[in-house]
């Protein structure tokens, strides 16, 4: 498959006409959810769930069959800054414990019943040092776009992407600080585990990338494009492809919100079809999560990355799907409904 875009305008472009979800598919949902065995709202937030899955899958009775979930990998040049507590061998090194099924992700995956894909993208060559230049050029940040489309399966039913690249909290907290403002200090967090010395250095990076770059920060791509990393800018290509085939994502933690956060600043509206699977114990988290306007699922401590939290979540999906596809109306069991 080839992605349908070849530039960063080709991309906007096909951002600024995402398909909405099946209004009458909703409304199916709906009256079949209020038809069910059970007092109105007694599932709680499971029915919101299955609601919303039934207008992107375009099902009233939705189903899910086929979850995926992606991990996309990449080495960030900004670590020569020190803000990792772990060198960028880690990437290549978890890449291999991937694909050997050795991750919490694989254990997750294999749970609930998802097939698990790695995409390495290009770990021999980290992207540029932001504080220096632009990490990518148009080139590069179009093609890891496009290894994010071209990886979501065409029969997925319910997606998870995730991520593995050490100094990739650095580049979210860049990228959050010129989406959305504020002070570097409020962004950055201590991902794989840096010190305090090592915070305030995150700090000073952040600060030092947006200043760089500041002439082109007004456009989201660009963000993207300056600041981020081909694995982040995978998970984004991976979420608008999802979009346009109806399938519906569990967002994972601040580096994938981060990437979608691109798709939300884009194009108002581009993230409905996603839901946030947890809230990390990365500091930020929570604050992207308010600013996107996603409630969490699940909030666990997690902060392991690999799109794990939102694996977890896939069993609330499946389960809120279940009990509205599978349970009986009141008519169907002869109960009688007040």
């Amino acid at each position: 498959m080839t992605a349908p875009f070849a530039s960063l305008d080709d991309f906007a472009a096909l951002l600024s006409n995402l398909p909405a979800r099946d209004a009458a598919a909703v409304e199916a949902a709906r009256a079949r959810n209020g038809q069910l065995t059970k007092p109105p709202g007694a599932l709680g937030r499971l029915e919101d769930l299955a609601i919303w899955v039934a207008g992107w899958q375009g099902n009233g009775r939705p189903s899910i069959k086929a979850p995926q979930v992606i991990i996309f990998a990449g080495n960030h040049g900004v670590t020569a800054q020190g803000v990792s507590a772990f060198p960028a061998e880690v990437t290549v090194q978890m890449v291999a414990n991937f694909k050997a099924g050795g991750a919490a992700i694989n254990q997750l995956s294999k749970t609930f019943g998802a097939e698990m894909s790695v995409h390495a993208l290009d770990l021999d060559t980290p992207t540029a040092d932001f504080t220096q230049s632009p990490a990518m050029t148009e080139a590069e940040v179009v093609a890891a776009l496009a290894t994010g489309w071209n990886a979501v399966n065409s029969d997925t039913d319910l997606l998870v992407v995730g991520e593995m690249g050490i100094g990739n909290t650095t580049a979210a907290a860049a990228m959050a600080t010129a989406l959305f403002g504020g002070a570097p200090e409020e962004w950055v967090g201590r991902g794989t585990g840096v010190d305090d010395a090592g915070l305030i250095r995150k700090a000073k990076v952040v600060a030092a990338g947006v200043a760089l770059h500041a002439a082109l920060l007004s456009d989201p791509l660009q963000v993207l494009r300056c600041l981020g990393g081909r694995e982040i800018a995978a998970m984004a290509g991976a979420m608008a492809r999802a979009r346009l085939l109806g399938v519906p994502v569990i967002l994972d933690g601040f580096i994938a919100c981060a990437a979608g956060a691109v798709l939300h600043r884009a194009v108002p509206g581009a993230l409905d079809h996603t839901i946030a699977g947890h809230q990390s114990a990365e500091a930020a988290h929570g604050r992207l999560l308010a600013i996107l306007g996603k409630e969490p699922l699940l909030s666990l401590g997690l902060r392991l990355g690999e799109g794990s939290g939102a694996a977890l979540a896939i069993g609330i999906v499946q389960a809120a799907v279940a009990c509205h596809s599978g349970m009986a109306s009141f008519a169907e069991a002869g109960v009688s409904d007040g």
